[in-house]
């Protein structure tokens, strides 16, 4: 399928936001809970060679070193905390609900605020570094804040190129009617953006609606993937072969061929919401959905082998951890043995 290239301009807000947004008051720090890897976690990544960090609700982030005994850390914030990103072994960000954006230079173990903004109503739903000074967030409505600093400054960006034909025009005539009535649309007409997952010098955007798209400059523009189908994608990865696996809303997988350039949908016998796709070091495509559903593939994501969890509890995201997958879930860490 070839590429719906876009040529409309990148509309950007040329305005900085500080550590806090515009948040006056400091928010309340987390609760340190007993039972904290038994709530809900939305997110884990794997750190160096021998730590995990998982993020989730209350503000929830923790760290382990064996995939079993969990601390939690010291965090500013009780907002949901959605995604984690590491850079290098020290240097992480976590985004999450009310703008949040966090930031460690010590590999998790202390965050200090670096957005935070509830008043914009608008969750954070994942963050990409492409070095130590260039990072982009994304979230609800289309919301893409990106830094040049690091993070000590945030530039909030509207990104055009994803409205349909017909809100180009409207929004092109709202602008020189009424400049504020233009601002207000612009904060919530573009379909939410679920995900980045970083691949090389390319990023990937996934989204509502069947967005799925591309970038070569690190997200200043969007290369958009033609009508794979209408429903969010929630989850990618590359196969060892190079080829594409994208996954969403009611089971729905798809595998794309030369740099998906062509795409075909995969039957999975299941309608679960799908959630995230990992690669093996054996070359098995896995991929986590709700209601216990565990996909496997051996043959580079052509087939799918069902393998249900007995408790039916959503695998939301995890990792390949000392020959198990550690997952997280809306009961806390769970041990996948393979």
């Amino acid at each position: 399928m070839r590429f719906l290239i876009f040529t409309i301009a990148l509309l950007v807000c040329s305005f900085s936001l500080t550590s806090y947004g515009f948040q006056s008051e400091s928010p309340s720090p987390a609760i340190q809970a007993p039972l904290a890897d038994k709530s809900l976690l939305l997110d884990i990544t794997q750190v160096g060679q021998s730590k995990l960090v998982a993020v989730g609700e209350y503000g929830h982030i923790l760290l382990s070193n064996d995939g079993e005994k969990w601390r939690q850390a010291n965090v500013p914030v009780q907002s949901t905390l959605t995604s984690v990103y590491f850079l290098t072994p020290e240097l992480g960000w976590v985004v999450g609900h009310d703008s949040t954006i966090l930031h460690t230079n010590d590999g998790g173990e202390s965050w200090e605020i670096q957005y935070f903004a509830p008043e914009l109503e608008k969750p954070l739903f994942d963050i990409v570094f492409d070095n130590k000074s260039h990072g982009i967030a994304v979230g609800a409505y289309g919301q893409t804040l990106r830094t040049s600093d690091g993070g000590k400054t945030w530039q909030s960006e509207f990104h055009q190129e994803f409205l349909i034909p017909d809100d180009v025009e409207y929004l092109a005539e709202l602008k020189q009617e009424d400049e504020e009535a233009y601002l207000d649309e612009i904060a919530f007409i573009l379909p939410h953006f679920n995900k980045l997952v970083k691949d090389g010098r390319t990023l990937f955007l996934l989204g509502e609606t069947g967005m799925l798209a591309k970038s070569n400059d690190f997200g200043i523009t969007w290369q958009q993937f033609e009508d794979i189908y209408q429903g969010s994608f929630f989850g990618l990865a590359r196969t060892k072969t190079g080829n594409l696996i994208v996954a969403g809303l009611r089971g729905h997988v798809f595998r794309g061929i030369k740099n998906g350039s062509n795409w075909s949908e995969i039957s999975t016998n299941t309608t679960a919401l799908l959630n995230e796709v990992l690669i093996s070091k054996d070359d098995r495509v896995l991929i986590l959905g709700n209601n216990g559903v565990l996909l496997e593939s051996t043959d580079d994501g052509l087939t799918y082998r069902l393998h249900p969890q007995k408790d039916g509890k959503s695998l939301i995201a995890g990792v390949l951890f000392n020959e198990k997958l550690i997952v997280v879930s809306d009961i806390g860490i769970k041990q996948i043995s393979l």
